[in-house]
């Protein structure tokens, strides 16, 4: 056999070889990210909108890259269970999750600032925080704890009550069950008298039909999403004012967006950026939807009125914001920067 012909059976041999490694390169360019949330799963048009969001954003994400990097959204708390998602996410172990930054609170006590009672009355207020100093300040504690904030979303609350009465005023909640869905909250409701029970909002339903809880504290999207004028008689909303407003931002693990190409993180920060129109949008329309569902249901409807609101807000003052204030100089400073936005 001449040499020529013996390096064409050697390359021959090698082929078979070469060609997973080179398929398995082509593959690697390519990324799929893991998008966790714990509220109901739909459509990119159907559905929960903070899963809508999710999905928004991964096909934009497809299409803004051409594919290098999509994602694919796990809803319903299906990947990771609901209050692990964030350490999972600063431990490299979940990429993004749309996530209430409260449940984190116990691991970095300033998230509780996003869900404070009083502290933000207006989607506008919520939304000025991005450009504020607390807002830089926020952003940049995320980052240093490993979580890049992409798409900022505010929503606001409401109370639902399994008793004819509606809550109004803090004295309406003396002497029940309630569910406030934060500590900050939780401490607010303690100093008007309730009894408090905690637990994440995909657990609302059960609770409240097994009569855990008598009223339930949580965002207009949420008493939607898990149907809860099932099983209430009426509801108050905060179309007009109220009390409370949740902090529910789309996250990102910094580890893993620190690990991708500048053109990736570009577009991941600029589509984070785009979902805040949809958000603010949808989230206004779930505080009228949630009154048509009810209304549907044959229940009863209010709006909170200021002065009510107000009264919650003294409670607050009191109990809460005195005790977040006291466990560190830093979270001081973020309720005294909270104040400082319009």
């Amino acid at each position: 056999m001449d040499i020529t012909r013996r390096r064409i059976l050697a390359a021959s041999a090698a082929a078979p070889l070469a060609a997973p490694w080179i398929a398995g390169t082509a593959r690697a360019e390519a990324r799929k990210l893991k998008i966790s949330h714990q509220f109901p799963g739909g459509t990119i048009d159907t559905g929960d909108f903070r899963d809508q969001l999710c999905r928004r954003f991964a096909a934009e994400l497809d299409k803004r890259t051409k594919g290098a990097l999509t994602a694919e959204v796990y809803p319903n708390s299906s990947l990771v269970k609901t209050v692990a998602q964030y350490s999972a996410l600063h431990r490299g172990a979940l990429d993004m999750s749309l996530y209430p930054l409260n449940y984190a609170g116990g691991e970095v006590a300033e998230y509780n600032i996003g869900f404070m009672p009083g502290v933000v009355s207006s989607y506008t207020q919520g939304y000025n925080w991005k450009q504020a100093e607390i807002g830089k300040k926020l952003t940049a504690l995320m980052a240093e704890k490993g979580v890049v904030l992409v798409t900022w979303l505010w929503q606001a609350g409401g109370v639902a009550s399994r008793d004819a009465k509606p809550v109004l005023v803090p004295e309406d909640v003396k002497g029940k069950k309630v569910r406030g869905g934060s500590r900050e909250m939780d401490l607010m409701l303690k100093g008007a008298g309730a009894s408090v029970v905690s637990f994440p909002s995909n657990e609302l339903y059960a609770s409240m039909q097994t009569g855990t809880m008598d009223i339930c504290m949580t965002t207009s999207g949420s008493f939607v999403s898990f149907r809860m004028e099932e099983i209430t008689k009426n509801i108050v909303t905060f179309r007009k004012a109220g009390f409370f407003f949740v902090f529910e931002p789309l996250l990102m693990s910094k580890q893993v967006f620190d690990a991708l190409p500048k053109d990736q993180q570009t577009a991941i920060m600029d589509i984070g950026g785009e979902m805040e129109k949809f958000a603010l949008q949808a989230a206004k329309g779930d505080d009228d939807h949630v009154a048509e569902v009810w209304k549907k249901a044959g229940r009863q409807v209010f709006d909170m009125e200021k002065e009510q609101a107000d009264k919650w807000k003294a409670v607050a003052l009191n109990t809460c914001w005195k005790s977040y204030a006291e466990r560190s100089a830093s979270c001081a400073d973020f309720l005294k920067l909270s104040q400082q936005v319009s």
